[in-house]
């Protein structure tokens, strides 16, 4: 699509994907050119001259739009189109063509510039997305028009009912023959069954030899062929011999038909007016040669390679007409070349077909039209296809496939470790499935199964599917739950033990003896319990020993434990690969298995299809033979001719001598009379001579009368042009007076025009070029902006961070609040307790005192430093919202500058749309003048020229007929004299002309029939050699298809000798080592067994001895608690006590970070205010320069108003100069581009500018 025409929306899009396909830039406009000039072809208009069966344009507007997008000459492509040349023997002529024929012309122009653009495009698409990777897979949609049956059917609906008869019989073929064909390889017992849905006949009748298609290119060959010819041939060939060709009846109403034939969809009445040209569809060579020449790169590269009729003449001279040339494909060919490489690709792809169903020929919604319904099911073969569906085996699946898809429905069917063939255990699952055995059967490949069946098997995978994920997950709940009860029984009777101790001690707590128990117990006991310290240390000791030595056993045994472990996993490994390379060797066998099935099959199909192509040979050797019949016959009767002729001619000699006879008597008889004779003879002679002097002379006067009427004929037209020429001369020098004077003004006024542009276009720039400038600099205040921006954000995250850090620290601080009081309530505990024991000393009061205090001291140090810590805080958020509020401040007043100035440029903008479409128009008119001027001086030489040969031509004819005139006078004095001699001498002329056509009627006569013999003769010889090739290339296809069966003969003995000696001994190979596992798997599971039993027997020795440890370590635990409760609370207090110390100094430091980072804060923003005062000032210069632009612009609009007036003589020629203004305003929208990408990137600054939350 040319770039004016093109959508917007589409535009850019289509622009990037060629440009993303490797178009390079003068390619892309060679396509947008070539576009739009098609497009143009079709408003080109023509008319009929007066008084002449000659076309001439109706306004040459378009032409020269299409010129120029096709960089041709107009006046040369309107010439080429109107008066062609064409080649007559081995000159050229011009040829005038009528409306009719030029506007085909161009149509036909049209259609072969687009097509071969199209073509190229394709072909570079594919060479840019070509992967240069074998291609295996391809998905093809192939969506063609339906059968036509119209009221007037021409050479399209032929050729697309031809197409559908060709697809119906292929579907046909693959539908009904294929299928059953499928049945018998696989060894299904089937009864063929014939639907009846042959279509050869018909197809034979198209496409054949002597066919419909192959006469008509014979009789586009000849010349002087037409319709009538085509239809007598057509008539001659198959009326009466096919039953596919009828004459068609003659219906008042109905466009005439020529010829009827019966499709598979009915009978179809076509008419064959103009077939000839459609099938030649000839291109205006002279046109094509324009395009050759072409200023446009991708127009000469499209025809460069087009052979026209000249080049067809040598082509075929050389290559003895071995092939056609590329101009004289025709139509038909070309259409039947298409469909075989179609119907190719379909034998060798798996098609799917759909079938598109008409319910009505009304177009009316709702209505179903039955008959016509059952008839397009009929034809189509859906309804014999539903036949064959049900009554056959539609769906099928490979035997492998099946196995590992439905194993699941029986599972018990299929042993498990044994190998079983694919096929074998596929019989055996389908006969335990309670299945109709009438609803499926095994092929040697497959397994088919009715319709409806699969369904079926399906649905009990699903409820099998669903009862093993059901029963699984029961399963995995039931455990889950078990787990959990038993967890619930555990706490259950742990929370019993502990409230029974509870209760039990809370019965005896505020017992008196109970309370003096525990006061006396450890100081009555204290010398007892050292004794029994030393003694449970002892023991201690000696345990620790034996745990010890059980610990390094435990290892020892550990570490065998974890070796046979590996080496069990190691064997199972072993065991795992061994059964994978049996797997992969059973995988290999069915994959043999079913290659030795598939080339079976294969070579069965070249069997048969040998034997078809032999059946084929030994027709077309039975024919051959007939035909050797036919020529021997022909041979015959040729033979039989010419002896006729030559007893003919052995008549004619004889006669002749007879004549010599006779002559010679009567010069024999004339002997006498010699004198007599004598003056006879020379009287002839000069009567002779006389006779052919006065036939030369009557010539001669003849020729001079004829050209004396026709010079007087010229002299007088002549004058008259010349009196015409007079006053078209008298009436252009005026003109060209006139125009000279209106060039003069218009040159004056372009000129000052193009001062005027070249000023403009100059400050243009210098204004463009400021523009640019501002627009960076403010672009550079933006990005400095942003970062100021971005900084901020990142204060205002350390202050969270900060306030974050505070608050954890009040919550800290509280925490340790209560860990204080709480000790401090633990201490007073241990005091009373210590008091009533009497066993604390005065040492420890005064430590604990001396503690007591340094706590008290680290509290307030605390206290103060979290009070300066709070007070900078605040000092901080304080200055962070002043900061934030001043910089919200400047984001308004930048918001309010961006405004202005983007009104401002807006407002510029405008100003420089206007100045470019003014300057556009002056440069246009200056365009259209100078070539307004170029055109009036080549009309002015041109006719100066054909003055001076008019002169020169009517000089040299009055000279030539005074020259005649004197020559006729003379002439007609001889012709007075010699008519005496002709009027003596015409009656013994009419007697011997009399026997001369006698004999001249005799040798005509003989002369057609030998002409006829010989055209026989050479038909003969030609269908000779036609049929001679056809032997030879259907010999040279039986010798390939022998070579390619023997080569499939010899690789199936190849694979069936490997297969059998390979399987063998593979076999063999697998058996052995399966055997040698077996062994090694049963050995190591006894190793294992053996290694189990000592562990369990080491385990049992281990719980032991760790029970008696246990029971050592309790009463070692209940020794030492009463020892370490002081100790160990007084090592939490000075624990305490240090990570104090330690969070006051970290507290002190971060306190220091935060002032640090405060003053970079404050320098940072003292930064940011000084650029923004910058920018302010910048903003005011550019305040001043945009009103001096304003100015200048204001200035430039009363020039470009003033030149505006000049120009109005110039409007008429607005519409030669379209195109470039389309290419102008690309061209500024190119350089339009840069600014609007400045404002979308302002318009998105001032967005993130706006979404930055205000304080």
């Amino acid at each position: 699509m040319a770039p004016g025409s093109m959508p917007n929306t589409g535009r850019g899009s289509a622009k990037n994907a060629i440009d993303i396909l490797g178009f390079s830039s003068e390619e892309k406009v060679g396509i947008y050119k070539l576009t739009g000039a098609v497009m143009h072809y079709g408003n080109m208009k023509f008319k009929q001259k007066q008084r002449e069966e000659q076309a001439e344009p109706d306004g040459t507007e378009v032409a020269d739009k299409v010129g120029y997008l096709m960089g041709l000459n107009s006046a040369e492509m309107l010439k080429g189109l109107c008066c062609p040349r064409v080649k007559v023997g081995n000159e050229y002529v011009t040829k005038g063509q009528n409306v009719q024929q030029v506007i085909n012309a161009v149509g036909a122009l049209a259609k072969a510039v687009y097509e071969k653009m199209f073509l190229w495009m394709v072909t570079r698409i594919n060479q840019q997305l070509d992967t240069k990777q074998p291609r295996q897979y391809f998905i093809g949609v192939l969506d063609i028009a339906g059968f036509e049956i119209f009221d007037f059917n021409s050479l399209e609906q032929l050729c697309i009912n031809f197409t559908n008869e060709k697809l119906q019989q292929f579907f046909n073929h693959h539908m009904f023959v294929l299928e059953q064909e499928e049945y018998k390889k696989e060894g299904i017992e089937w009864e063929f069954i014939d639907f009846g849905m042959d279509l050869a006949a018909c197809i034979e009748l198209i496409e054949k030899p002597m066919g419909i298609f192959s006469i008509l290119e014979e009789e586009c060959m000849f010349p002087k062929a037409t319709d009538t010819s085509f239809k007598n041939k057509l008539y001659d060939q198959h009326l009466g011999k096919s039953n596919n060709f009828q004459k068609p009846k003659v219906v008042k109403g109905k466009a005439e038909a020529h010829f009827s034939l019966v499709h598979y969809a009915g009978t179809v009445d076509y008419n064959i007016a103009g077939w000839l040209d459609k099938n030649k569809d000839p291109l205006n060579e002279t046109v094509v040669g324009l395009y050759q020449k072409s200023s446009l790169k991708l127009l000469s590269f499209l025809f460069s390679n087009y052979a026209g009729a000249e080049a067809g003449d040598s082509g075929s001279s050389k290559k003895g007409g071995k092939k056609k040339g590329s101009s004289f494909q025709t139509v038909s060919a070309v259409f039947r070349e298409n469909l075989n490489k179609l119907m190719t690709n379909l034998r060798s792809t798996h098609p799917h077909f759909v079938r598109c169903l008409i319910p009505n020929e009304t177009k009316t919604p709702g209505v179903m039209d039955h008959h016509l319904v059952m008839h397009q099911l009929r034809c189509n073969g859906v309804l014999e296809g539903i036949r064959i569906c049900r009554k056959g085996f539609p769906s099928r699946i490979l035997y492998a496939d099946f196995k590992q898809r439905y194993r699941i429905l029986n599972a018990s069917a299929i042993p498990e470790g044994q190998f079983i063939d694919s096929k074998n255990a596929s019989e055996k699952l389908l006969n335990s499935i309670d299945v109709d055995r009438e609803q499926f059967r095994f092929g040697h490949t497959k397994v088919f199964f009715k319709a409806g069946l699969l369904g079926l098997l399906e649905e009990m995978r699903d409820e099998k599917l669903v009862t093993l994920m059901t029963r699984t997950q029961a399963l995995c709940r039931g455990y889950l739950m078990r787990v959990e009860f038993k967890k619930m029984m555990e706490r259950r009777e742990s929370i019993f033990c502990i409230q029974y101790n509870i209760r039990s001690f809370m019965n005896v707590k505020h017992w008196p003896w109970m309370n003096l128990f525990f006061k006396i117990k450890p100081l009555l006991k204290s010398a007892e319990a050292e004794r029994e310290i030393a003694t449970m240390k002892e023991d201690f000791e000696r345990a620790k020993e034996e745990l010890a030595r059980s610990e390094a056993r435990r290892k020892e045994l550990e570490e065998k434990m974890v070796s046979l472990l590996q080496e069990k996993n190691d064997l199972q490994l072993q065991v795992q690969s061994e059964m994978e390379n049996l797997m992969d060797a059973e995988e290999r066998c069915e994959g043999l298995i079913k290659c030795k099935i598939q080339l079976e099959a294969k070579v069965k199909e070249l069997n048969e299809r040998l034997e078809e192509e032999e059946e084929i040979n030994s027709e077309l050797v039975a024919k051959k033979r007939n035909l050797e019949d036919k020529c021997s016959s022909l041979k015959r009767d040729i033979d039989d001719l010419e002896l006729t002729l030559m007893k003919v001619e052995k008549e004619k000699h004889a006669t002749e001598n007879k004549v010599k006879n006779l002559s010679e008597e009567m010069t024999a008889l004339e002997e006498n009379i010699s004198k007599l004779t004598k003056e006879k003879k020379s009287l002839q002679e000069a009567h002779q001579q006389t006779l052919d002097d006065l036939q030369v002379e009557e010539d001669k006067v003849n020729g001079l009368i004829k050209i004396n009427v026709k010079l007087e004929q010229q002299a007088d037209d002549l004058e008259g042009c010349l009196e015409q020429e007079r006053k078209l001369r008298a009436d252009l020098e005026r003109v060209k007076r006139k125009l000279e004077g209106d060039l003069k003004m218009s040159q004056e006024s372009i000129m000052d025009l193009e001062n005027d542009r070249q000023q403009a276009e100059e400050k243009f720039k210098k204004k463009e070029f400021e523009i640019s400038q501002l627009q960076t600099k403010i672009d550079d205040e933006q990005v400095h902006s942003l970062q100021l921006h971005k900084k901020i954000k990142e204060l205002q995250a350390r202050t969270e961070e900060l306030e974050e850090e505070v608050e954890a620290e009040h919550t800290l601080r509280a925490k340790i609040e209560k860990q204080r009081s709480d000790l401090s309530r633990e201490l007073e505990e241990i005091s009373e307790r210590l008091e009533e024991a009497g066993g604390a000393t005065s040492a420890q009061i005064e430590m604990n005192k001396k503690r007591e205090a340094e706590f008290q001291k680290m509290r307030r140090d605390l206290e103060e430093a979290t009070l300066q810590h709070e007070a900078t805080a605040a000092a901080l958020r304080k200055k962070h919202a002043d900061s934030v509020a001043e910089l919200g401040e400047q984001i308004d007043n930048l918001q309010r500058v961006k405004q202005k100035l983007e009104k401002e440029k807006s407002e510029l903008k405008m100003e420089i749309d206007d100045m470019a479409s003014s300057i556009e128009t002056i440069s246009k008119s200056k365009s259209n003048m100078e070539r307004m001027c170029r055109t009036v001086e080549d009309q002015l030489n041109e006719l100066k020229a054909k003055d001076e040969q008019q002169t020169q031509l009517i000089h040299d004819l009055n000279m030539q007929k005074a020259r005649l005139q004197t020559q006729h006078g003379e002439l007609s004095h001889q012709v007075e004299e010699k008519e005496a001699l002709v009027s003596q001498l015409t009656k013994g002329k009419q007697a011997l002309t009399q026997q001369l056509d006698e004999l001249k009627r005799q040798l005509e006569e003989e002369t057609k029939a030998k002409n006829a013999l010989a055209h026989a003769l050479q038909s003969s010889r030609h269908d000779r050699d036609l049929l001679r090739e056809q032997y030879e290339e259907e010999q040279e296809a039986k010798a390939e298809l022998q070579r390619a069966l023997s080569k499939a003969n010899s690789e199936v003995a190849q694979w069936r000798t490997k297969y059998e000696t390979d399987a063998i001994q593979r076999t063999e190979e697998l058996e052995e080592a399966k055997k040698k596992l077996a062994q090694r798997l049963q050995e190591a599971e006894e190793n294992t067994e053996a290694v189990s039993s000592k562990c369990a027997s080491l385990e049992k020795t281990k719980q032991r001895l760790q029970g008696e440890v246990d029971d050592l370590m309790l009463g070692l635990e209940r020794a030492n608690t009463a020892c370490a409760t002081l100790d160990k609370k007084q090592r939490n207090f000075d624990k305490v006590l240090a990570e104090w110390k330690q969070k006051l100094d970290e507290s002190q430091a971060e306190l220091e970070a935060a002032q640090k980072e405060s003053r970079s804060l404050s320098t940072e923003i003292f930064k940011m205010r000084n650029a923004y005062e910058e920018v302010v000032d910048q903003l005011e210069t550019l305040r001043r320069e945009n009103k001096n632009l304003q100015e200048e612009i204001s200035d430039l609009t009363e020039q470009i108003a003033e030149t505006g007036k000049n120009l109005q003589e110039v409007e008429k020629t607005k519409k030669q100069v379209e195109q470039e203004k389309s290419e102008l305003q690309a061209a500024l929208e190119e350089v339009e581009r840069f600014p609007l990408r400045k404002q979308e990137i302002i318009h998105q600054t001032s967005e993130s500018l706006l979404r930055i939350p205000q304080f």
